[in-house]
């Protein structure tokens, strides 16, 4: 939105007209943004609705590269064994196992129906489970980043988000950075601020879901955002 609104003023007013749409256009994407983080479900799921359309998104990425690999597998498997025991993770698994044999699956009607049905911070957790898989086997392709990338974008998702869990999985340069969504060259007040926000917008107790994998995984992600200050505070020396 903001560089769209700098566009339109340079086209009138040309630098300066720039400057002002630009910072028109944060303003506004800032609020809209606001606006999603506090907005209610538009419908609901119920528990088996909402963990069937999980797992066919689980399955959609372990098929992106082309190769169904145990380890990705493993990893399902175990989430939820850890989640809810044996019994109830083979009964989850089986439906996966159907799943996963399908041909044809919508990836943006599954992620449409849980943006409508699931506040934003329990969609970015979507997002970092389902990273999770994508590198159990040790590295996550260009597929499968290809995937997350649209999975994230239907789930209305920024893509600072999605920039910050990829650093979580990927390392980068200035990973502690891309964590907490913010330049390499942040002021040590800015890096504060950053972790504050954070801790506001993802703190687990923000996650409004049933699903006890998806609570652990958030507590899980947000242990990496506390490690990532950690490691700019060490080195700032703040």
């Amino acid at each position: 939105m903001k560089w769209i609104a700098a566009l339109v003023g340079y086209m009138f007013y040309r630098f300066p007209g720039a400057l002002m749409g630009f910072f028109l256009g944060s303003l506004l994407e800032q609020t809209s943004f606001q606006a999603e983080i506090l907005r209610r479900p538009g419908s609901s799921l119920d528990k088996g609705s909402f963990e069937l359309k999980l797992l066919s998104l689980a399955a959609l990425v372990i098929k992106a590269d082309g190769a169904i690999r145990s380890e990705e597998l493993r990893y399902v498997r175990n989430y939820f064994i850890g989640q809810y025991g044996a019994d109830r993770a083979s009964e989850i698994f089986q439906i996966f196992n159907q799943e996963i044999k399908k041909e044809t699956q919508s990836l943006s009607e599954l992620a449409m129906t849980l943006a409508r049905a699931t506040v934003y911070p329990t969609r970015v957790q979507i997002l970092h489970f389902l990273f999770g898989i994508a590198q159990a086997d040790g590295q996550i392709s260009e597929s499968e980043l290809e995937i997350l990338k649209q999975i994230a974008a239907a789930l209305r998702l920024r893509s600072q988000d999605f920039s910050s869990i990829k650093a979580m999985f990927i390392k980068e340069t200035d990973q502690a950075y891309k964590i907490l969504e913010i330049p390499s060259d942040a002021t040590d007040s800015q890096i504060k601020k950053a972790y504050r926000d954070k801790v506001k917008k993802y703190h687990p107790d923000r996650i409004k879901t049933e699903d006890e994998a998806l609570k652990k995984g958030a507590q899980q992600k947000f242990i990496q955002i506390q490690e990532a200050y950690e490691a700019l505070k060490k080195k700032r020396g703040f």
